[in-house]
């Protein structure tokens, strides 16, 4: 897949204990994809596992990097340097704090707002021009902690549509890559 055009890299912490967490929505997404598109993320390069498709009339890396999240830049930063793929031309798929639970928001060129996994790809590239598809994942209730909350499993109701959330989020995807930033934007942002 060395004429790859795109980088598409869901967050999550490697690891069977943190598997259908949310901080992991951004693997279930791109093993969501890879299902999509008949294959499976299953070669290893930089610690991350990666494959090749085609996916919106454009050959695609679906990534999942294998370090735990707040070092996630360096896998994607080397696979895009090995595959010769901009930062400008990369996905990034991750969980939300601030949007509420299966709210999706697509951005470009923002700060990490806090997100350990964005920091640290923003850290490895030293600058923030990829687009990125946050999905929302809540707040957690005043008892409980935030770390708590993002490494947890999801509530019955959640779980209940959580199918649909990530649906949603790959069809986010597909949108910016059929039909551009902008218009994945105005589509993707004002919805629900």
């Amino acid at each position: 897949m060395a004429d790859a055009k795109r980088l598409l890299a869901g967050l999550g912490n490697p690891g069977e204990q943190y598997s259908r967490t949310r901080h992991n929505i951004g693997f279930d997404v791109v093993d969501a994809l890879a299902a999509r598109a008949g294959c499976r993320v299953n070669k290893e390069k930089f610690n991350a596992a990666y494959t090749g498709t085609r996916m919106g009339l454009q050959d695609i890396l679906l990534v999942k990097p294998l370090s735990y999240m707040n070092r996630s830049g360096i896998p994607i930063q080397k696979l895009a340097a090995y595959f010769k793929i901009d930062m400008a031309d990369i996905i990034v798929v991750h969980d939300d704090l601030d949007l509420a639970f299966g709210q999706i928001k697509v951005v470009q060129g923002r700060g990490h707002g806090g997100h350990n996994g964005i920091r640290s790809i923003i850290d490895a590239f030293g600058q923030k021009a990829c687009v990125r598809v946050r999905v929302g994942i809540g707040r957690p209730g005043s008892d409980r902690s935030v770390t708590g909350h993002v490494l947890g499993k999801y509530t019955p109701d959640q779980q209940a549509c959580l199918d649909q959330v990530i649906d949603d989020a790959c069809n986010a995807c597909l949108s910016i890559l059929e039909n551009g930033v902008v218009k994945a934007m105005n589509l993707v942002n004002s919805s629900r």
